[in-house]
């Protein structure tokens, strides 16, 4: 599905990554954590094309067997991949409707566009009123993260990579927003940054890994991330 090799990311000449290598595997969930500044949200940027971020010669990303490297963002994301934003803005005199339209013009009839989404909502536990406001205008961080798994749905990327989706939610929006992931996954793949367990107590991943300064360190079952919140990462330097 996902095959990184060499890896090698900067910012400013600042190294951020250091040579990350790993396959994820279609229709598997993985979940990424690490201590602050670790490099998590810089893997994601990167792997979505995030202009900020400069790669090496040698570092390559393909999705699906077709080389995305060179691509820009939204070329990724017409290949298949979805990544949710760490803190979601408000985007004033558009829609969620507006929105998706336009990312899915000639792919979808705007009638199901809006079906799909109020049903998804209703699921998701959105109002009907913060649908027709402008995209996040007045919601809270929680009402904004279910926003963007919305959308994810919507879209219907084979790849969806969730940026803390579980920071600034309470437990009732966690497990609606676990839940919902779980009941659409079918054959995607989600790969799932967080700080804490308790998302993965919900949405149960297939490998974790931990990365600590801009690596790798680490890869195991879910056994993995009960043991990072028993004892921290310090047993793991």
């Amino acid at each position: 599905m996902l095959k990184i090799n060499n890896l090698i990311v900067s910012i400013n000449d600042k190294t951020i990554l250091n040579n990350i290598n790993f396959t994820f595997e279609k229709g598997k969930t993985y979940a990424i954590m690490g201590p602050n500044g670790s490099g998590k949200s810089t893997l994601a940027y990167s792997l979505m094309g995030h202009p900020a971020y400069q790669l090496s010669d040698t570092s390559t990303i393909e999705l699906e067997g077709t080389n995305i490297t060179e691509m820009e963002p939204h070329e990724r994301a017409q290949e298949g991949m979805f990544l949710s934003f760490q803190s979601p803005l408000a985007l004033s005199g558009v829609k969620v409707y507006q929105l998706l339209q336009l990312a899915l013009s000639g792919k979808k009839d705007p009638l199901q566009i809006r079906n799909e989404a109020k049903a998804y909502a209703k699921e998701l536990g959105i109002s009907e009123d913060l649908l027709n406001r402008p995209l996040n205008e007045g919601a809270s961080g929680g009402e904004r993260k279910k926003m963007e798994v919305l959308q994810a749905a919507v879209l219907g990327k084979s790849l969806l990579i969730f940026d803390e989706v579980d920071t600034g939610v309470d437990v009732d929006a966690l497990k609606s927003i676990s839940k919902f992931l779980t009941k659409y996954k079918k054959d995607k793949t989600y790969i799932v940054i967080t700080h804490y367990n308790r998302i993965l107590h919900y949405l149960k991943p297939d490998q974790v890994l931990i990365m600590v300064e801009g690596k790798i360190v680490k890869v195991g079952g879910p056994e993995l991330a009960k043991k990072i919140e028993d004892e921290g990462y310090e047993t793991l330097t």
